[in-house]
């Protein structure tokens, strides 16, 4: 005899919903660059992003996005195409990005640069306290010998 697995309750699935609702806003206001953001965090909040390191706490967001944002004139997400996978207080995103630099020069470039993502979100109830953004710092594609040295023509 075999037994079906365990299905979520009710308020499993509209803690998972909640949360997906929750990541979808979270991508919204980093596009509009909206300072509210730091309430979808908890007080202790731990961040890891390449070549940032990790941080951790509100002010340590704050200084993350000041640094970002030195080089950023715009940023977008297709928050439409989010692939969102929750799994208990995770939930996985990837997803494609765009924007320009501060300079203007816009990116992706299309041929190394494509803006795929993936960002691991650990919730605690509602609140994000853990966020792990998976991305090429180099998203102009500026860095040419490492290009040069990795990129696989297709």
């Amino acid at each position: 005899m075999t037994s079906s697995p365990p299905s979520l309750s009710h308020d499993a699935n509209d803690l998972a919903a909640q949360r997906a609702a929750i990541v979808r806003q979270y991508f919204r206001m980093v596009d509009a660059g909206d300072p509210g953001l730091l309430d979808l965090y908890t007080d202790d909040v731990e961040l890891f992003f390449p070549e940032f390191g990790h941080g951790h706490g509100k002010e340590d967001m704050v200084e993350f996005a000041r640094r970002l944002w030195t080089d950023l004139g715009s940023i977008g997400h297709d928050i439409d195409g989010l692939d969102i996978m929750v799994c208990g207080d995770r939930v996985i995103v990837e997803g494609r990005e765009w924007g320009t630099l501060a300079d203007g020069t816009a990116w992706p470039d299309g041929t190394v640069s494509t803006g795929r993502f993936c960002n691991v979100f650990t919730f605690r109830g509602t609140r994000i306290s853990s966020v792990h953004i998976y991305a090429d710092p180099d998203i102009a594609s500026a860095h040419t010998e490492k290009i040069q040295q990795l990129h696989r023509a297709s």
